[in-house]
């Protein structure tokens, strides 16, 4: 079971990706530059946060001279100040409680005392029906956190704030940003679970606890069994994702703890358990990765151009400490969910269907925002082994995130038909994927759709079992699955192994092997995704085909 000493711990690990000499450049660059996003006062923040606990002194210096630079500009200087104002707050409650720094801790609050949203935040509603997104969520948090403070009475701005972020939450209670990307599904919902945390008040109160109490529950059902958010859009694929997750997890554990539903109340704190798990692998490895692969940081591979080191490796340890002053120790763990039999989806502007039998868990998107993903099933992971080695998330050939040219092709796991021009795949939106059946029998999970692609019907059945993953394809002619298998993450390449009907990928000692009844073939192309490099196989039948994946331990 974690505590909130595991959250210092996670929070500690994120500092020390920073080494002194990436430190002392950007604090440099700041100084000449002056301050221009987020990522700045986080550093600064976590490391004050981590002061006040008795970690990391040696930083003491370092973090008064940030905390000056931020503190003395953020009331003026629109630098994403939305984000961190929350957080500086954070920090100086921090130090507060064990009496550090008074004088500074005094003078950080005289600046933020003359903090004024015009001229501090980036992005603010004016009224209740503004078109703003989730920078407005973000504006409304750190507004509330300065009234919690006793620096100014915020309560009309808060106010009006929250009614234009309601209006993106779909039935589900699920939170609709530009393009549906998942992580911002889960921001905005953590904002406003602290808020409540906090003692929100106002006249939204009843309505946001209960679109939190809605898509909580289906959160729970969309986490898998690695511990991870589900793939989709912007900004995913890094540490941060989880932490966003572990917020709205601990509100909800709180929630059902406080009706005296313990069941569900500790279902939540396992979710927390799972993610906090997940994180802690991604910052065991040398050098530590902002993004779940390991290419040269300064590569950018998978990254979208804001989503650099500076900015999101601090954001992981901010996100996880807001976490941690949600969470309640003395609410149970489960101890564990490998039992469970499910299969859930999400309303169709989210467009997912998620399956789960006992360790495996399957994601499929059936119009992918092709920006990012594909369509197809985009996900088979197996409880404990490496998310990546089957699939974690799908490539596409029109990333707005960083890959090599020659990597930028559509793959998932999906149907596809074979041509007189060679073999073709369901990966477009356009191809109209759709839910015909979804259920479970006894411990098997299954989904089944289908799909329009050359003029023809294709159909497509998933079934999760506690043995593995089969997809059978069906259809008019020459059918056939597509088969991408991980051959290098950036560091590590895997051993395949390719016969007429077998493929296996051997990677950081796990399997991950898919049997056929067709007949296997090498596409010739490779594919990137945020991950790493795949190299897309095919499994071709008459009519039928039918490929069995199974994930286990060397």
């Amino acid at each position: 079971m974690y505590t909130k000493e595991t959250y210092l711990d996670l929070m500690e690990r994120c500092l020390e990706a920073y080494d002194d000499e990436r430190i002392a450049r950007y604090v440099s660059d700041v100084k000449r530059d002056g301050l221009k996003e987020h990522g700045f006062a986080r550093l600064g923040s976590n490391m004050g946060i981590l002061i006040a606990n008795g970690r990391k002194t040696e930083y003491v210096d370092r973090f008064i001279e940030i905390m000056d630079v931020c503190c003395e500009n953020m009331p003026t200087v629109k630098a994403a100040n939305d984000f961190t104002v929350k957080e500086v707050i954070f920090c100086i409650m921090a130090l507060e409680e064990k009496g550090l720094f008074p004088e500074k801790t005094a003078y950080w609050r005289e600046c933020l005392a003359s903090v004024t949203p015009e001229k501090t935040y980036d992005v603010i509603a004016r009224t209740p029906t503004d078109k703003v997104h989730n920078w407005a969520c973000f504006s409304a948090v750190s507004e509330f956190m300065r009234q919690y403070i006793g620096l100014a009475n915020t309560e009309e701005f808060v106010d009006i704030q929250i009614p234009t972020q309601l209006q993106w939450m779909d039935e589900n209670g699920m939170y609709r940003d530009p393009n549906d990307p998942m992580v911002y599904d889960l921001v905005p919902r953590g904002l406003l679970a602290l808020i409540l945390h906090f003692g929100y008040n106002g006249r939204y109160r009843a309505e946001v606890d209960e679109r939190l109490r809605r898509a909580g529950l289906l959160t729970l059902k969309m986490q898998s069994v690695t511990g991870e958010i589900p793939y989709g859009g912007r900004s995913n694929q890094f540490p941060h994702n989880e932490a966003h997750l572990a917020v709205v997890c601990e509100y909800e554990a709180n929630r059902y703890a406080a009706l005296g539903d313990t069941d569900t109340a500790s279902a939540f704190k396992r979710a927390v358990d799972k993610a906090l798990e997940s994180i802690a692998l991604w910052l065991t490895r040398e050098p530590i990765r902002h993004i779940k692969n390991r290419y040269p940081t300064e590569t950018g591979y998978g990254c979208e151009n804001y989503a650099y080191f500076d900015k999101y490796m601090i954001t992981t340890a901010s996100f996880l400490y807001a976490a941690c002053l949600v969470c309640d120790e003395s609410i149970p763990c489960a101890e564990t969910d490998s039992d469970t039999v499910y299969t859930a989806t999400t309303s169709e502007h989210f467009h997912k269907v998620f399956l789960r039998s006992g360790d495996y868990f399957a994601e499929i998107d059936t119009a992918a925002d092709s920006h990012y993903d594909c369509s197809g099933i985009g996900r088979i992971h197996k409880k404990d082994a490496p998310s990546v080695i089957c699939l974690s998330c799908p490539g596409t050939a029109t990333p707005i995130f960083t890959l090599k040219e020659t990597e930028a092709n559509d793959f998932a796991i999906c149907p596809g038909v074979e041509t007189e021009n060679g073999l073709i795949f369901a990966t477009s939106r356009d191809c109209g994927y759709r839910v015909t059946e979804r259920g479970t029998e006894g411990n098997t999970a299954f989904c089944r759709m289908e799909c329009a692609l050359d003029g023809k019907t294709l159909t497509t059945a998933l079934t999760l079992s506690t043995e593995g993953a089969e997809i059978t394809v069906k259809g008019d002619g020459r059918v056939a699955v597509m088969l991408p298998a991980l051959i290098f993450d950036g560091e590590t390449r895997s051993e395949l192994i390719c016969g007429m009907h077998r493929l296996t990928v051997n990677y950081q000692g796990y399997t991950c092997r898919y049997n056929t009844d067709g007949e296997l073939t090498d596409t010739g192309k490779d594919g990137g995704n945020r991950n790493g490099v795949y190299n897309i196989f095919a499994a071709t039948g008459e009519s039928s085909v039918t490929v069995k994946v199974e994930i286990y331990k060397s």
